[in-house]
């Protein structure tokens, strides 16, 4: 998904990520670590091109998790908190 990103072939991206995401939420489960990374990946990709909502849902949906999983001043959980500050910003 970084390569077609870096290509500006964003859609491509988008659909990878979303598909990495869905699996790493049925293998991993909601909690891992992982999971969360590549949710945070998803919703970056969708803020870019524009998904506002639908960033907001997800964001809205893990931040939670990363705050307990995480704790509050976690890297991951900070990045999550700034992109759904983008996603209401750019809207």
């Amino acid at each position: 998904a970084l390569s077609y990103r870096q290509l500006g072939r964003f859609e491509e991206a988008l659909r990878m990520q979303q598909k990495v995401y869905s699996g790493s939420l049925r293998l991993e489960g909601e909690e891992c670590p992982k999971t969360l990374v590549t949710a945070l990946n998803y919703a970056s990709s969708l803020v870019h091109l524009g998904g506002f909502e639908e960033a907001r849902t997800l964001l809205r949906k893990e931040m939670p998790v990363a705050r307990r999983i995480l704790g509050e001043s976690n890297e991951l959980t900070l990045q999550m908190r700034w992109n759904y500050a983008r996603a209401l910003y750019l809207n």
